[in-house]
């Protein structure tokens, strides 16, 4: 089976490339502080150029999320969020009606005409409740929709059960909905896709055939290091090195929960702020919970590794 062309799928010249190269996107990335690796970039890129989405796994607080905000940031696009959840179904990610307003114009209707309802006079008002004036999109309809550049988020889309997986399908292959009493809607411009995962589940094939993959997992050294410093004001070089050689330290531990990029780059801010600027044994005792949630890995961390803070 071929891939649809842009024209077999109906984009308009807003769907325009937005990336030159996969260094461009490397680029543009890092002057708004999300400093990207290659892999980053070149998926970004490939998904732009062949109208794909992309599919972005890898432990939480990785910067999967920030990934997307930072594309739509860097493009100039509009950020359509949806935020997955056990028990979201279609009304709520894609459309609903108005029930209540649509009551409301039935009752004003029946007392406005005086007249028992007959077939010609309710096929009318169906024809009524059932248009756009009573359609409430949700952020899936709203980014096949929009006529402006837009970025989708799917986020956490492993936490979702499979029905709604499903619903994804016709939407992520196509870019088009199936609105029963409207007819199909398709999208006129093509939106930058990124569905987020934990791997807390083992997402269907059919949804990762139509997606480019892309793993995000914790940094090595010198690029966490980097990290902190482009995300912290303020921090000297010691004190960024030192706090990633903990934070991968740490990782390397039996925990329940290892320190992310983000909570490492959250334990970075607590240090600039109480005036450090470096690690020493006290300092990083006292400031271990902004790091560690649980008290069991707060203790296993001050019995192994405060000796790497000095």
């Amino acid at each position: 089976m071929t891939q649809p062309s842009d024209g077999d799928l109906g984009f308009s010249e807003s769907s325009a490339p937005r990336f030159e190269s996969p260094q461009d996107v490397l680029d543009r990335l890092g002057a708004v502080n999300y400093l990207a690796d290659d892999a980053i970039s070149s998926v970004a890129y490939l998904a732009d150029r062949l109208r794909k989405p992309v599919l972005v796994e890898g432990p939480a607080g990785t910067g999967k999320t920030q990934l997307a905000k930072s594309i739509a940031e860097i493009t100039g696009a509009r950020l359509i969020r949806l935020q997955c959840y056990e028990g979201l179904d279609e009304s709520k990610a894609l459309y609903e009606w108005n029930y209540r307003k649509q009551l409301l114009r039935i009752q004003a209707g029946q007392q406005g005409e005086g007249a028992p309802v007959t077939a010609d006079s309710w096929h009318a008002l169906e024809e009524d409740i059932f248009s756009e004036e009573f359609l409430l999109t949700r952020p899936l309809l709203e980014a096949i929709r929009a006529k402006d550049p837009v970025v989708l988020l799917i986020d956490e889309v492993d936490r979702v059960e499979l029905e709604t997986e499903a619903l994804l399908l016709e939407i992520l292959s196509e870019f088009q909905v199936s609105i029963p009493e409207l007819g199909t809607v398709k999208a006129t411009q093509f939106p930058l896709v990124f569905l987020t995962s934990n791997n807390t589940r083992e997402l269907s094939e059919a949804l990762k055939r139509r997606c480019l993959f892309l793993y995000v997992g914790y940094p090595d050294l010198e690029r966490e290091q980097a990290i902190i410093a482009a995300r912290v004001p303020g921090i000297t070089t010691e004190l960024a090195e030192q706090v990633a050689r903990i934070a991968g330290a740490l990782r390397t531990l039996e925990l329940k929960k290892a320190p992310s990029v983000s909570e490492t780059i959250d334990w970075a801010r607590t240090l600039v702020l109480l005036g450090k600027n470096s690690i020493d044994a006290e300092s990083a005792k006292e400031t271990l919970h902004i790091l560690l949630k649980y008290q069991s890995d707060i203790e296993r961390a001050r019995k192994e590794l405060l000796s790497v803070a000095g």
